[in-house]
């Protein structure tokens, strides 16, 4: 009986050290992966590339370096911090930068160019960029799984009140799986957070068998990925087509990967950027750009969130400050702003009925966003929609932080003509809300030449101290940064009267 004891004993002991070894490799494997460095390229609206890089500085501790005038910043971080970039609100996609060559030398022959695109496939580093890809596509499916969840609860809430604790308990227990894919979810949840991945492994590696029994169904039973090779080419003195080299070179990742090519349903999306003589070899991380994250109504001209995310951060918002767009069409400033700068209050306001319905429709689609991930009402936004004419705003005389705005281009929107008689009359009423000296505005406009003649007239209320280029839709457009001055506001009528005094 004391031998089979001992041999007991033993066989045990021998379990509990393999046990421990194996829970010590997965805790060596996920610290090396989340110490994991690489570069992540991300495109931005064109003219706001350095916005950008100053918001990665200050979220991501990471310098950047710039494309200028190409809407491209690249950067370098650890892989624990890859759903923090997720967060950022300045760019509109995001890959992983497999190699790049600042100097390609391009032959004149297109055959022997597109035959150097095949042999530079099988001589590329793809183990770490592949890395991340599979990390970072672990986050949109956890994440996909818990917004599913969430719905279904919220669902639950309005139909049982007393059932939800149950119900969130054991959402609470499915979550415990992985330490490193939970930790990272909260921050796509909660950018705030502020603990490093790395530390938090072991205490829920035990509950993680139904994730091993997955994965080794998978390892036994291999899916074949399929990809797409997406070729962005800029440049006059290539002997190539984009199309062309898209073609070869996704012929030999497919040799040399044997992924199965898909133009429309893909797992993969290898990037090839072409600018003259520099080539970027990447890895798609977003399937649709980060632009779309807060607009469910959209309008003729609504503006791309990241872009009124750079028009925001240029006026430098503080603290209480009332910021309006007296032109919101379907509300994305105001709204990216309420998002962003909570400590803010924003007005959103227009002249045209339907565009003010769109963007109460859009403050009430955040709003049901915002108490699905929360999980519970939520006490609101610091937003409003109102309906008013811009020239002649219900708000009092320097009353105003902040505008923030997208003029009508004259283009989809009202007519070059009428912007001669509007601008004018724009900048007058909005020198009138603002307050002298400290109030500030930022208006985007494609119709620079009324908008500088209008300016012109205007120099006594309002003083130019920026204006970036950018590109919107394929047209140059301009963003004005403007200063108050601390000359007071008179109307037009007292002015009239105090020169026929004089007379």
């Amino acid at each position: 009986m004391c031998d089979i004891e001992e041999a007991t004993n033993q066989l045990l002991d021998v379990n509990l050290h393999e046990n421990q070894s194996s829970v010590q490799v997965a805790e060596s494997d996920l610290r090396s992966e989340s110490e994991l460095l690489v570069t992540i390229g991300a495109t931005v609206p064109t003219g706001f590339e350095q916005t950008a890089a100053d918001e990665v500085r200050e979220k991501l501790g990471s310098s950047c370096k710039i494309s200028r005038d190409r809407g491209k910043i690249y950067f370098v971080i650890s892989v624990e911090s890859l759903a923090q970039v997720h967060c950022l609100r300045s760019v509109d996609n995001l890959f992983v930068v497999v190699q790049e060559f600042q100097d390609y030398q391009f032959k004149q022959i297109k055959e022997e160019v597109l035959k150097d695109f095949e042999d530079l496939a099988g001589k590329l580093p793809w183990s770490n960029p592949l890395k991340v890809w599979k990390i970072n596509a672990s986050f949109k499916k956890k994440k996909a799984k818990r917004k599913k969840i969430n719905q279904n609860l919220s669902k639950e809430k309005i139909n049982n009140g007393q059932e939800v604790k149950i119900n969130q308990r054991n959402v609470k227990k499915e979550f415990t799986s992985h330490a490193l894919d939970s930790h990272i979810l909260d921050y796509y949840e909660n950018p705030a957070i502020k603990e490093e991945v790395s530390t938090l492994v072991g205490d829920d590696l035990a509950s993680s068998k139904d994730e091993t029994d997955e994965s080794s169904k998978e390892e036994t039973e291999p899916q074949v990925l399929k990809f797409r090779v997406t070729c962005n080419r800029a440049g006059e003195k290539h002997c190539f087509t984009s199309n062309e080299a898209a073609r070869d070179f996704g012929g030999a990742v497919q040799d040399y990967f044997k992924w199965k090519a898909d133009m429309t349903s893909f797992d993969v999306e290898v990037l090839l950027n072409i600018h003259d003589n520099e080539v970027i070899v990447g890895i798609a991380l977003t399937e649709e750009s980060l632009h779309r994250r807060n607009i469910t109504h959209f309008g003729p001209t609504t503006l791309r969130s990241t872009l009124a995310y750079g028009m925001l951060r240029l006026c430098d918002p503080l603290p209480y400050d009332i910021i309006v767009d007296p032109m919101c069409g379907t509300g994305a400033i105001p709204i990216e702003g309420a998002t962003e700068w909570t400590d803010c209050f924003h007005i959103a306001g227009d002249n045209n009925p339907l565009a003010v319905n769109r963007a109460a429709n859009n403050i009430a689609s955040l709003l049901t966003k915002s108490q699905i991930k929360e999980g519970k009402p939520s006490w609101g936004l610091p937003i409003d929609a109102v309906q008013w004419d811009i020239c002649n705003l219900p708000l009092r005389t320097g009353s105003v932080d902040i505008i923030v705005t997208d003029l009508p281009f004259g283009k989809r929107m009202g007519s070059k003509k009428r912007n001669w008689n509007l601008y004018p009359a724009c900048l007058r009423e909005m020198s009138r809300v603002c307050i002298p000296t400290t109030g500030r505005a930022v208006l985007l406009t494609q119709d620079t030449k009324c908008f500088t003649k209008a300016l012109s007239g205007m120099r006594h209320v309002w003083r130019k101290v920026d204006t970036v280029w950018v590109n919107i839709g394929g047209l140059r457009a301009a963003v004005y940064v403007l200063i108050r001055t601390p000359q007071a506001f008179v109307h037009p009528s007292e002015q009239d009267g105090e020169k026929g005094t004089l007379w």
